[in-house]
């Protein structure tokens, strides 16, 4: 029998990616637009807070198991910034340009340009579940000096990965997918979801 689990987001593109990734698990992926449920303030300092207070809000107004992501940039030379603030480093309305400018601008002269994105992927199977399913991943690079590549969102243009000389928005769908961060975190909750049977 078909399991529905809730998304955590009203991002298309991550609906799309984790639905394809648990189809041989029988369970169908829905974004919680689908069921009117509002975004809640994400008052965590970690991934892990942000992430378990978003599946854990859309399992309570669904009733359906919920999963949820949090992911952010963390670079070196900013001690770990901009982290859990990724989305709104330049402010609560920036945009992805206002951020990358910001933190460009920040590191301008800087040598050091080690960077990681980290994912975090909660579980709920119900509002209320004391052991909620939680997988990290996390993706190493550099920060350039400047913009390169038209794909992807967020810190993309700006995310070198070295071992394919090119950054992060060069990349195609299928090859950030086998290698970021959230793929990787996807991949971990498969594994895990497998082991258990499913939901």
């Amino acid at each position: 029998m078909t399991k529905t689990l809730v998304l955590a987001t009203g991002n298309q593109g991550k609906v799309k990616e984790l639905a394809q990734m648990l189809t041989p698990l029988d369970i169908n992926v829905v974004p919680q637009s689908d069921f009117n449920v509002s975004s809640v303030p994400e008052t965590g300092t970690t991934f892990v807070e942000n992430a378990i207070i978003k599946a854990r809000h859309a399992a309570k107004v669904t009733g359906l198991p919920a999963i949820a992501d949090d992911s952010g940039l963390e670079v070196d030379a900013l001690n770990g910034a901009p982290g859990v603030y990724s989305a709104r480093f330049a402010g609560d309305n920036a945009t992805d340009q206002d951020n990358i400018d910001k933190l460009l601008a920040e590191l301008d002269q800087n040598p050091t340009r080690s960077a990681r994105f980290w994912c975090v992927l909660v579980l709920m199977r119900h509002s209320d579940d004391p052991t909620p399913l939680i997988c990290s991943a996390s993706w190493e690079g550099q920060i350039t000096q400047s913009q390169d590549g038209e794909g992807g969102f967020g810190y993309d243009p700006i995310f070198y990965v070295p071992e394919l000389n090119c950054t992060s928005a060069q990349l195609t769908k299928e090859q950030k997918n086998a290698i970021s961060h959230r793929g990787q975190a996807l991949n971990a909750l498969l594994a895990e979801l497998k082991l258990k049977g499913g939901l």
